[in-house]
Formats: C-alpha cells, sequence, structure tokens
C-alpha cells in the first residue's frame, strides 16, 4: 500500500509540481490550499505524513502544526519556506515541525526528508514522560526528580536545564547550547550564569558522597553521564 501525503500549498504551480512529482514517487497525495482545510483533513488522521507551507493565507503553517500536535495527532511534518533565517526554522521546529525545506528547493532534497521522516520508528513519536540517568530519575509530568530515595527539590529554571542535560546524556552540552536551550535567548557568551546554576544544580544533584552525574568538559561544556 502507497503512503498517504497530504499537501497544504497556497501556490498553485507548487502544489501541482509537489502533487504530481510525490505522485510520481508512489505516494498517494491530498493536496490543499487552505490552512484550515489542511488542519480538518491533518486531524481526521490517516496520512503518513504532512508536507506544509510555512505561509499561508487563511492559518498559517506553525499554527497548523501547533494545532494537530495539539489535538495529539503526530504525522510527521515538513515545512516549507521562503524565511531562511535560522529563527524561524528554529520556530518551526519548536512547534512541531520534524523538518524544515527553504524555497527555494528541488524535489529530491524533499523526497529525501520525507524518506527520513517516515524511517522513524513509531515509538520515537511517542510522548516521553519520564527520564532516567543512573539513579536519578526525572518525571516530566509530575515535575519531580528523585536520586534513589531522595527527593530533589528544584526550581522550575533548575529543572529545565537538567531535563535538557539528560535528553542529551553522555554528549557534551555547551554554555551557549544551554543559553540558548534553557534560556531560549542569546546572551553575551562571557557571561557566567550557566556556570552558577549549573554549580547549584550540581550540589542538589551530586550530594552526599554520591557518585557524580554532572561532570565539567573543560574548553567545551558540560555532560551529564554515570561516569565521567
Amino acid at each position: 500500500m502507497s503512503r498517504r501525503i497530504l499537501v497544504v500549498e497556497d501556490d498553485q504551480d507548487t502544489q501541482a509540481y509537489l502533487a504530481k512529482a510525490l505522485r510520481e514517487a508512489g505516494y498517494t497525495v491530498e493536496a490543499t490550499d487552505s490552512g484550515r482545510d489542511g488542519l480538518v483533513h491533518a486531524i481526521s488522521g490517516g496520512f503518513d505524513a504532512m508536507v506544509i507551507d510555512r505561509m499561508l493565507p487563511d492559518l498559517d503553517g506553525l499554527s497548523l502544526v501547533r494545532s494537530v500536535r495539539a489535538a495529539g495527532v503526530q504525522t510527521p511534518a515538513i515545512l516549507l519556506t521562503a524565511l531562511s533565517a535560522i529563527d524561524e526554522r528554529v520556530n518551526g521546529l519548536r512547534a512541531g515541525a520534524d523538518d524544515y525545506v527553504v524555497k527555494p528547493f528541488s524535489f529530491a532534497e524533499l523526497s529525501a526528508r520525507l524518506e527520513a521522516v517516515l524511517r522513524r520508528p513509531a515509538e520515537a513519536k511517542a510522548e516521553q514522560t519520564q527520564i532516567a540517568c543512573g539513579d536519578l530519575e526525572l518525571d516530566l509530568i509530575a515535575r519531580t526528580a528523585r536520586r534513589g530515595d531522595r527527593r530533589i527539590e528544584l526550581l522550575p529554571r533548575e529543572f529545565q536545564m537538567l531535563e535538557y542535560l539528560m535528553r542529551r546524556q553522555g554528549r557534551v552540552v555547551t554554555r551557549t547550547m544551554l543559553l540558548e536551550g534553557v534560556w531560549d535567548y542569546r546572551f553575551d557568551p562571557r557571561t557566567n550564569v550557566i556556570d552558577v546554576h549549573i554549580s547549584r544544580l550540581r550540589r542538589k544533584i551530586d550530594a552526599d558522597g554520591e557518585p557524580a552525574l554532572i561532570h565539567t568538559v573543560r574548553g567545551a561544556g558540560y555532560r551529564l553521564a554515570t561516569a565521567s
């Protein structure tokens, strides 16, 4: 059975081009030029992936994706846009899109990105409610943290920082990544706000002689792992 693709694109030439190329590639295509109609189609389900234009006249692509995700639909979505700024790409991904293709684009690129999102296992889309690293556990629903039998009281920003580190455990996380990922803001790179917060978080996480989980990687940043 061929994969079903929803195309939401208000430019008629682009929509016709995409629909034709996708059908030639073996997909079954449903196309619309309305963001609101696209939302109805997306929520109704039955699609394997969606290709959505960022700038739509009635309901823009970001709002469409946010609404789809809010409705619990996890169908992979690729945004098409003429806006190439990094902030625009970040906004698209944060809205719930799986990938972002800048216009003008080649169909070969779009096809490759579509194949990539279709390959991702369905379980990767399931909402993660708990994260663990060794005996440290985060409950993302209750917003609580425990290490072994010890409950750790965290301020909201500390919880965000720890969640960010735990989702990337074993990998180096730079100060810039933390500033942009947790504070959603570009501070002066010379600021010590990250070091101050890491120090406070470390005192709470690595307490009472417990093996260290938060490690400093000199000249690079920090890494959360069960061993240095």
